[in-house]
């Protein structure tokens, strides 16, 4: 998540849901909040992958009735990126 997300509010929902903000606080934050720096960089990761897979169609437009099919679908498109 970016710094647009630094929202005391939202920080405290994922606490609750025991689920670790990895969310950069803004330069003009009174309290900093600490994050992993490690995970917050390899965010760009999975944005590039979850990018390529949008370039398939039939993941981008959902066409599987069933979440099965839909998963080897995902599967495959994932398995296509990693050979290229």
């Amino acid at each position: 998540m970016d710094k647009a997300y630094d929202a005391d509010k939202l920080i405290e929902q994922l606490k609750r849901q025991n689920i670790i903000s990895v969310i950069p606080p803004q330069s003009n934050r009174k309290e900093l909040c600490e994050y992993d720096e490690s995970i917050y960089k390899e965010r760009n990761l999975i944005e590039c992958f979850i990018g390529k897979l949008k370039q398939f169609r039939r993941i981008f437009s959902r066409f599987e009735k069933w979440a099965k099919n839909y998963m080897h679908i995902l599967r495959f498109a994932a398995t296509l990126i990693w050979l290229r």
